[in-house]
Formats: C-alpha cells, structure tokens, sequence
C-alpha cells in the first residue's frame, strides 16, 4: 500500500510541478506531512527526510520535463544559468539550516510562504508595448513558435533574488520554480511558457546540488526513494506535454489555486499541531 501511495503521489506531484514550473516540491511536501501524521507506514516521514526525498525526486521531474522543453525550444538557458550563480550556494546553505527546524515550526512557515507567492500572481501586470531597460540590464530576445518575445534581466538583482530563492528551495525543498516562475513573470516579464520551462531547466541543478547536501547530512530513507522515482519520471513528461498544450493564463490560474489551497491547509495543520 505504500508502494502505491508514493508512486501515485510522485506522478501527481511532478506532473503538476512540471505544467507549471514548480518542480513538484510545493506538492509532495504537504501531501507526505499530511500522510506522516494520519496514514499507518508513513511515521519515517520527518521534514528532514521529506525534504530530502522531494529534492531527490524534483532531480528526475525537472530532467524529464527539461528535456521535453528543449526539443521545443522554450528554455532560456543563457538566463538559466546567471539565475543559477546564485540558488547553488542558497540551496547549500537552506539545506543545512534545515536541519534546525521541527515539524510545527515547518508546516506555518511553509505555509506562509505558500500563500505569499500565491498572492503574486493576483498583482495586475501593464501590458508591455515597449521594454524598458536599464543600463545595468540585460536585453533577451527569445524566439518560440514564430513569435518573438523581449524582456530584460539585471544580474545583480538576479543574483541576490535567486540566492534568496536558493536558500529557501533548500530548506523546504521546494525546489525555487514557485518563487522564480512568478518573479520572472511579473519581475522581468518572461512570457508565462518561457518562465515554466527555464525553471525547471534550473530546478535540474538547485535540486542536485540540495539533494546531495541533504545526503551527506544523512537525511535521506533511501528505502523509500526508489518509490517516487519512477513517478517523478513519468509525471515530468506528462506535465511538460501538458504545458504545450495549455494557453498562458490558464496555466497561471493553475498555479493560483494549487498554491492557496496547499497554503492554507499547512497554516491550519502549523497552528493546531
């Protein structure tokens, strides 16, 4: 029975996690504390463990959906990797500081955090007729599907903004796409596709690095690794075809209504804990 349950909960969680850029964290986290505490064979499940089973897991989601993305031409890797120089280091650091966090403490500020990023997506947004950009910036232009697309990034405010996201994929290992998709849409103005499949090109290497911390730290039930695996893999793919299929705001409302809904419930389990 619990093969079961986490083979089904790795599909579901990296497919919702792959369609709209998440990684997949912000679902199988809740869902096993929520097991841990009401279902019988789930009592292993502490959130160091679990933490370290969703960055693991999130390695084998962002990689399939990664590559679904690139035969599609929808990542933005030059974009990718200045994000990176700065959640490697944050993950390193959010993974080890995890350690010092107990349970209750976990569930009210993961669900604070949720609901905070959920709230981004509510903030209107202007309609661009022509980018402005600074002299500190960087101009992209991205070409997908015949249309081109323009917005522009400040590596020093990239910088510290993904080291931010970084630090805090690693201490709750949510992987950082659900605080990096809404910070590209509404911060720099990626179109909605770009932003979904750059994340998760970027999730790829946050979660390696964040998993292997919490490996050396000694976090991981290897026993029940292996369950989610196969899962991952599966919903990754199917999350990333999905994607492409999907129009923009759509996808936006997905996200919306995932985010509140997990926010929510881990705020009322953190306070009656």
């Amino acid at each position: 029975m619990v093969v079961i349950i986490c083979l089904f909960i790795g599909i579901m969680t990296a497919f919702i996690g792959s369609l709209v850029g998440l990684g997949g964290g912000v679902i199988l986290i809740p869902s096993m504390l929520l097991l841990s505490q009401f279902v019988p064979g789930f009592e292993w499940a502490t959130p160091q463990a679990i933490v370290g089973i969703s960055l693991i897991t999130m390695v084998f989601t962002s990689l399939a959906s990664t590559l679904s993305y690139f035969k599609e031409g929808r990542v933005d890797y030059k974009t990718g990797i200045l994000f990176l120089s700065g959640s490697i280091p944050g993950s390193i650091f959010g993974s080890w500081l995890n350690q010092f966090i107990g349970t209750e403490e976990f569930l009210l500020y993961f669900g604070i955090l949720i609901i905070g990023i959920s709230l981004l997506f509510f903030v209107k947004r202007k309609p661009r007729v022509q980018v402005q950009i600074q002299a500190s910036s960087h101009l992209r232009t991205f070409h997908m599907n015949g249309d081109t697309f323009q917005y522009s990034v400040s590596p020093t405010f990239a910088f510290i903004l993904s080291l931010v996201v970084g630090s805090l994929s690693g201490l709750f290992g949510i992987g950082g796409g659900s605080i990096m998709v809404p910070a590209m849409i509404l911060l720099f103005g990626f179109p909605v596709h770009i932003a979904t499949a750059t994340s998760m090109f970027m999730i790829f290497f946050v979660s390696m690095i964040g998993a292997s911390t919490h490996i050396t730290l000694g976090h991981i039930e290897w026993t029940y690794v292996f369950f989610f695996i196969p899962g991952a893999w599966i919903g990754g793919r199917l999350g990333a075809k999905t994607n492409q299929i999907l129009k923009g705001k759509t996808l936006e409302w997905i996200l919306r209504v995932t985010l509140i809904i997990i926010g929510l419930r881990m705020i009322i389990n953190g306070l009656t804990a």
